[in-house]
């Protein structure tokens, strides 16, 4: 004999049941939809693909942390100093829940990555960025470098090639270079990152929460300030091991990227703030476009260095028409 409890049970189960088959049913008309709509349909929570992050280790034992979001053609991300990973989340999740899959990866001494005293270095960071394309068997991807990040995406197309590359961006970039010296003399004089570097060995908690200001553009008249956007920039850069934040300062500003900017065999998009007080345009994304052979230079107007944040909607636009 069947009770009122034992049905109510069996109705509940059927209710239950009736309406995840529903719910199957609209994911798979969503899913068909969104595949007539293309890539450029708006995000879709559920169905846009995996979503997870992971460790590798590079041949002298490093550990790179990365985040892999999304399935479709590949994006690679390169952030700057001295961030991680999350200074691209606006861009990797714009971009994932149109279709793409974006991969970006802690630099070694930065964020979730290990901390090692070597390797801080250009070279060693071109090579942990080619390893980690071998690892998750990256082809035919779009490069995106920010700031130092930039310089490590020249680097690797410098000792690496194009081979799983299709196209390149740079965005705030240091290439070619950033000292000052006899044959750059608009660069930065030595002793501003000397500056630095007393900065960071004094009190660098501190320092990254008031270089924070001039990154975004914070401290320009009329700026409306995020303190949320400045605390992430904290956090991230003391998430960066000391080694790392020290000598990091030594490869992003003496490093010279000329040779490498001149090896690039790709469709390249260079884009850069006009107002960045971080890398002065003057002496960076205006040299490397003419080096880089047939590059596009576009430059964002009133944007700071900081600019995949603060212009995120402009910058994702522009991203999204160049990747194509």
């Amino acid at each position: 004999m069947m009770t009122k409890n034992s049905e109510w049970s069996r109705t509940r189960r059927d209710v239950l049941g009736g309406a995840a088959a529903l719910t199957a049913a609209s994911l798979l008309n969503v899913k068909a939809s969104a595949a007539d709509d293309g890539r450029k349909s708006q995000p879709s929570p559920g169905i846009m693909g995996r979503t997870r992050s992971g460790r590798f280790k590079t041949k002298d034992g490093t550990e790179i942390y990365f985040n892999d979001w999304g399935a479709g053609p590949a994006i690679v991300f390169s952030h700057g100093w001295p961030l991680s990973a999350d200074a691209f989340e606006d861009q990797m999740f714009f971009l994932a829940s149109r279709g793409y899959r974006c991969i970006a990866h802690d630099r070694r001494g930065h964020g979730r990555s290990s901390q090692p005293w070597r390797g801080n270095d250009m070279d060693t960071y071109a090579d942990d960025l080619a390893e980690l394309m071998h690892e998750l068997d990256v082809r035919k991807a779009v490069i995106i470098g920010h700031s130092s990040g930039g310089g490590e995406v020249a680097r690797y197309i410098g000792r690496h090639g194009t081979e799983r590359l299709r196209k390149a961006v740079l965005i705030s970039a240091i290439p070619p270079v950033m000292l000052r010296s006899d044959t750059n003399p608009a660069g930065t004089p030595l002793m501003a990152f000397d500056d630095v570097r007393a900065k960071v060995s004094a009190d660098r908690s501190q320092f990254f929460k008031d270089v924070s200001l001039p990154f975004y553009g914070y401290n320009r008249p009329g700026a409306v300030v995020s303190e949320g956007v400045r605390s992430s920039f904290w956090l991230q850069g003391m998430m960066a091991g000391f080694p790392a934040a020290y000598f990091s300062i030594a490869a992003f500003s003496e490093t010279d990227f000329t040779a490498d900017l001149k090896k690039f065999d790709i469709p390249t998009l260079v884009l850069h703030g006009e107002f960045d007080q971080m890398v002065p345009i003057s002496d960076s994304a205006l040299l490397s476009s003419k080096i880089i052979p047939d590059a596009r230079l576009i430059v964002v107007e009133g944007a700071p260095h900081g600019l995949c944040t603060t212009h995120k909607d402009r910058v994702n636009a522009e991203l999204l028409a160049f990747i194509g």
